[in-house]
């Protein structure tokens, strides 16, 4: 059984449109100018999805090392006076 692929069903049927003007090569340049365009959309977006989660667990990872340090619980009060 063949899964249902819209990318290459609109290549196929530019391929096939363009075959009744009986110019293969400039069919098949069109046909390839397209999926070139298509596919690198998708990797232009998968590319800015991985950098957006790359970025989201580097901000989770380092978020414990921005919060400010209290001494004030571990120090004794008599050490802060003057003699």
């Amino acid at each position: 059984m063949r899964m249902h692929d819209p990318f290459e069903e609109s290549l196929r049927d530019l391929l096939q449109s363009s075959a009744l003007t009986h110019d293969d090569n400039a069919a098949l340049g069109r046909v390839l100018k397209t999926a070139n365009r298509q596919a690198g959309a998708g990797d232009l977006f998968a590319l800015l999805g991985h950098w957006f989660e790359a970025l989201m667990i580097g901000l989770n990872n380092g978020s414990p090392h921005i919060m400010p340090v209290s001494r004030r619980g571990t120090l004794d009060s008599s050490a802060d006076k003057a003699d």
